[in-house]
């Protein structure tokens, strides 16, 4: 295990590299953790990948933030205390609001960003944000909403595990991540978002429809979309093979082998 900033991270290096991509970095979504990323994703062929759990989240022991922006000056300094310049990074459901926020206001740090159940706001529906922080209806509350992040033929080990890393995460982390997606807009910034992005979303993706992520691509200034038939929120889970292979070729489009 390691550690930098705070921020408990799982390290891939492989043996060979290209020495001009820039690591990945993959941050995961509300109530989340390192898990929220197929092995396929974290152990991404030929790349340096970078893992995290966000504070308050997985084996990170710090309290969670209340705004996406607090989550960017983590990912800011954990990047700092690591040494890396740039990075391309990634970004699922809440993690993508960070890393555009990065993008945003540490745009040298950033080479290019994958955004996954993205949008230039995250709004949660008035009934997730009255029932998530009360003890008698966290779990229920957690069922629902995990389901609400698959497809209808998810297999039934999927749901159960998510729902159990979700729970892990506890009431006081849930809730505040939860309302810091609710604060979050910043739909009219997204014209000074310079990075390429490659934007990523189920077909069936009931927390972030679709035209969230057909207005990213409508609003940044140099973005490519790809929705996935049969998918869900977290097309991490459900489609590793098909987001692996969007995302080498993105990359190889980005930063081409020398």
């Amino acid at each position: 295990m390691h550690s930098a900033n705070g921020i408990h991270y799982i390290l891939h290096q492989p043996k060979e590299t290209n020495p001009s991509r820039p690591p990945l970095i993959l941050i995961h979504g509300a109530g989340g953790s390192f898990l929220s990323w197929h092995p396929l994703l974290r152990r991404l062929q030929g790349e340096t990948v970078y893992t995290l759990d966000l504070p308050g989240h997985g084996e990170s022991k710090a309290e969670g933030r209340q705004t996406i922006e607090a989550y960017a000056n983590d990912i800011a300094a954990f990047m700092d205390e690591l040494q890396i310049p740039t990075a391309i990074i990634l970004g699922l459901s809440m993690g993508s609001g960070i890393a555009l926020t990065l993008a945003l206001n540490f745009p040298h740090k950033v080479k290019a960003l994958v955004l996954l159940g993205s949008g230039a706001k995250l709004r949660v529906a008035p009934i997730v944000l009255e029932n998530i922080g009360k003890p008698e209806l966290f779990a229920e509350t957690v069922t629902q909403i995990n389901k609400a992040c698959f497809s209808e033929n998810t297999p039934n080990d999927l749901l159960a595990l998510s729902e159990k890393n979700m729970l892990a995460a506890g009431i006081q982390t849930l809730q505040q991540d939860f309302l810091a997606c609710d604060r979050f807009d910043i739909t009219a910034q997204l014209s000074q978002i310079q990075p390429p992005a490659l934007i990523l979303c189920g077909a069936e993706d009931k927390m972030t429809p679709p035209k969230y992520s057909q207005y990213l691509k409508d609003n940044l200034p140099n973005a490519r979309l790809h929705i996935l038939e049969k998918t869900g929120h977290i097309l991490t889970l459900e489609q590793p093979e098909r987001v692996a292979a969007l995302i080498r070729t993105f990359l190889d489009e980005v930063t081409p082998h020398p």
